[in-house]
């Protein structure tokens, strides 16, 4: 049975159903036009799953257009703050095998879950009027499922997981996995679980925020905490 394949909030039955999300967005804008704030969102969602991801944000990513490359073809081009440029095959990156960095991140992410569900659950009992909350930067009202928590640039969730791996030398290709009913991998290594938890709670800014609001440029150069971030107990 095909595992399905998770990029951000959406979850694909099949690889082939990501290629064709990421297809049509390229294909409904000509050559030269920037993404909206949705599309924006689809495409640093899939760009957080390379193994440079770092990199390949830089001081952070500004907008994304679609550019014309060999043969009159399109192809989405990273747009960065200081104005560097760099095309983004999207295929590529979906098709790629799972690199270790990809396969711990991913567990990593599995280690979080219950916080980050704590975390918006306690945001919404706390502030619900009538089954909705405030995004915490639309300030438009959401129902519980139209909202996410959401990392704030640029300390967005594979930078702290990067980061981890550096201040910890940790040996990525010697990490063990365990998958519980065909799910996503899990550490084995409860005690580094436990660690990346524990870091994570500490570098985390987070915020609720509606799951179609682009905040990939308003706070990517920000890294203090502010009032208004979230933080798991």
């Amino acid at each position: 049975m095909r595992k399905p394949i998770k990029i951000g909030e959406i979850e694909f039955a099949t690889k082939k159903d990501a290629l064709t999300h990421y297809k049509t967005i390229l294909n409904s804008y000509d050559f030269g036009e920037e993404l909206t704030a949705n599309d924006f969102d689809d495409i640093m969602n899939l760009l957080e799953t390379h193994p440079r991801v770092k990199e390949k944000i830089g001081i952070g990513i500004d907008k994304v257009n679609v550019a014309k490359v060999q043969y009159n073809t399109k192809s989405f081009e990273l747009v960065r703050t200081d104005g560097s440029t760099e095309f983004f095959s999207y295929t590529k990156r979906i098709n790629a095998p799972k690199t270790n960095f990809t396969k711990f991140r991913e567990a990593c992410r599995q280690a979080i879950q219950d916080d980050l569900r704590s975390v918006k659950l306690e945001y919404f009992e706390k502030h619900s009027k009538k089954g909705q909350v405030k995004c915490q930067e639309s300030k438009e009202l959401a129902k519980y499922e139209e909202l996410n928590v959401d990392h704030r640039q640029p300390n967005t969730f594979s930078v702290i997981v990067d980061r981890f791996i550096e201040l910890n030398s940790i040996d990525i290709e010697k990490i063990e996995y365990i998958q519980i009913d065909g799910g996503p991998n899990e550490l084995k290594d409860e005690k580094l679980k436990q660690d990346f938890r524990k870091y994570h709670q500490d570098k985390a800014n987070l915020r609720i925020v509606k799951k179609d609001l682009n905040l990939g440029r308003s706070f990517q150069a920000r890294v203090n905490r502010q009032k208004k971030d979230l933080t798991i107990k």
